[in-house]
């Protein structure tokens, strides 16, 4: 349900800031500034970009053996999100 609740919210964020939506997940990263550049030259094209990299972030994050996916340059994207909620519940306090 937490992972509906987020996606929900993500893709409300996108519509109205698309830049935005994309720096949540993948944060200062390459795609962040690809799309921002997209939606000062037109705001159907970083709309587009940033629906694409939440599909792939959100595709790969169900996926046991994650795919490369053409045009993402941020490894965080790559990996998905459950991958990036794996990572977060392994570094703690009192784990050796």
């Amino acid at each position: 349900m937490a992972g509906t609740c987020s996606m929900l919210c993500l893709i409300l964020i996108t519509i109205f800031i698309p830049p935005l939506g994309v720096f949540l997940i993948s944060g200062c990263s390459a795609d962040f500034f690809i799309n921002l550049l997209l939606t000062l030259l037109g705001y159907l094209p970083g709309h587009i970009h940033a629906f694409y990299l939440e599909y792939v972030y959100y595709r790969n994050s169900d996926a046991v053996a994650p795919r490369r996916a053409p045009g993402v340059y941020s490894e965080r994207i790559q990996r998905g999100a459950h991958h990036h909620h794996q990572q977060q519940q392994q570094a703690g306090y009192g784990t050796i």
